[in-house]
């Protein structure tokens, strides 16, 4: 049976799509002005709207996750959660976070550090809200029927996530130190124990979209799991290279960056070798698109353009560059954006009970939104790779680069169009498919 307390989910999935809206606002907002139409800087300036861009980024994909968590965790315990009623008031309080942080930029209200510039004081809150958010799932877990190894792996990720937080909250006087352990945050989190979320949810998916047997998906999670610890803790060391530590991290930082690609490798193999062994044929195919292509994007965004400038051989010139928003923007696509959507594409029709699997509107926003994206990819690339050649090689002025390398941004934008289109296609798709029920969660599976 499926589960009531399930529709919660639904609640995390709506507030997903409307920050990610407007994360792609803000992208815009920053394209255009690298064009040299920047009309609202008086309002909100190039380096607000960044910070606001990031931050919008993170919150969506944890959102998402937590929604996704909301769904999985009932069918993979086999009991309803805790309590719908705090889950609700977490996803509020998490809401009102991420209003306060977002209002705090445009008034300058923040840390200054980056990817972590929320205020201290919001700080306190976001760890109360998942200190709210684990105790709901922990206690699931706890009185559950059973604990299976994908409910327990997605588990453990989203309480690292939760645990890496921490080093971010705590002062240095040090600009060295506190970068130094700033990194455990945003390293660890994006190219660690977020994999470990991402495994999670993708071996529910292949669970319940292509009918291989459990036990054969759950065997390829133990490797996913050793070789992202094995790679994602040490390969931290790339991030390492030219802030003051000690040289050592140099190596460290590429030996085990090298080896990161193979974390992202073992989802694609297992995502495409599962498809392939599976027998049943399931009519939501949309998931499916999404389910696969996430695995596949993700080791090329993530592990291959990841692995291109990490050795410390090219990332002497690359480091600091549009190479790194290359990289950034298809691995973060690829990695995280696309497994949520798949949960969400997976989870509306069996939550819903209007089975809207394969409209042309939502191959359309699967495509669209693809096409786009790898455009953009490209545009960065290319922007990066002559930013690098006239900046570090042929020591031009950073300001003159910049507006040498604009006439890449006209292609990045009319990309991002592209995808935006696919976007907004799948965000209407969403409100067609209408709430959730109680009658839809209480049909059989």
């Amino acid at each position: 049976m499926k589960y009531k307390s399930q529709k919660v989910a639904y609640w995390f999935f709506a507030l997903c799509m409307l920050l990610f809206a407007l994360q792609i606002i803000y992208g815009f907002i920053m394209g255009f002005a690298r064009i040299g139409m920047d009309g609202l800087h008086d309002w909100i300036p190039f380096n607000t709207a960044r910070a606001v861009h990031t931050n919008l980024l993170v919150v969506w994909l944890l959102t998402g996750f937590m929604g996704a968590a909301y769904y999985i965790i009932p069918e993979e315990a086999q009991r309803e959660l805790m309590s719908v009623k705090l889950a609700y008031v977490q996803l509020i309080s998490l809401a009102i976070v991420g209003v306060a942080a977002i209002v705090g930029f445009h008034f300058n209200i923040w840390e200054g550090r980056k990817f972590l510039e929320i205020p201290r004081e919001l700080d306190f809150l976001v760890v109360i809200n998942v200190l709210l958010f684990l105790g709901i799932i922990l206690t699931t877990l706890w009185k559950a029927e059973r604990r299976t190894t994908t409910a327990l792996v997605l588990t453990m990720g989203l309480v690292f996530a939760a645990l890496l937080y921490l080093p971010g909250m705590i002062w240095f006087d040090s600009q060295v130190t506190d970068s130094f352990f700033r990194w455990w945050v945003v390293h660890l989190w994006v190219e660690g124990v977020w994999e470990l979320i991402m495994g999670g949810i993708l071996s529910y998916l292949l669970i319940k979209l292509t009918g291989v047997d459990r036990e054969v998906i759950e065997k390829w999670l133990y490797v996913i799991v050793g070789l992202t610890f094995l790679s994602g803790l040490l390969g931290t060391g790339h991030h390492y290279y030219y802030i003051g530590v000690n040289k050592i991290w140099l190596i460290v930082g590429g030996v085990f960056s090298a080896l990161e690609p193979l974390a992202f490798l073992a989802m694609a193999l297992f995502a495409v070798n599962m498809y392939r062994k599976g027998e049943k044929s399931h009519p939501n195919k949309i998931a499916l698109f999404w389910t696969i292509g996430a695995s596949i994007v993700s080791f090329v965004g993530a592990g291959l353009l990841g692995f291109a400038h990490t050795l410390p051989q090219t990332n002497i010139f690359t480091h600091g560059t549009l190479v790194t928003a290359m990289h950034g923007h298809y691995a973060f696509w690829g990695a995280y954006a696309m497994i949520v959507l798949a949960i969400i594409s997976y989870a509306l029709p069996n939550m819903t009970g209007r089975k809207r699997y394969n409209t042309t509107q939502g191959h359309m926003a699967f495509w669209l939104s693809n096409v786009g994206m790898l455009g953009m990819t490209v545009a960065f690339g290319v922007a990066g790779v002559a930013q690098v050649y006239l900046e570090r090689k042929q020591k031009l002025d950073f300001m003159d680069v910049q507006n040498e390398v604009a006439v890449h941004f006209v292609v990045l934008l009319l990309c991002a169009s592209l995808f935006t289109t696919g976007i907004v296609m799948f965000i209407i798709e969403f409100i067609k498919y209408g709430r959730p029920t109680d009658e839809a969660l209480e049909k059989e599976i």
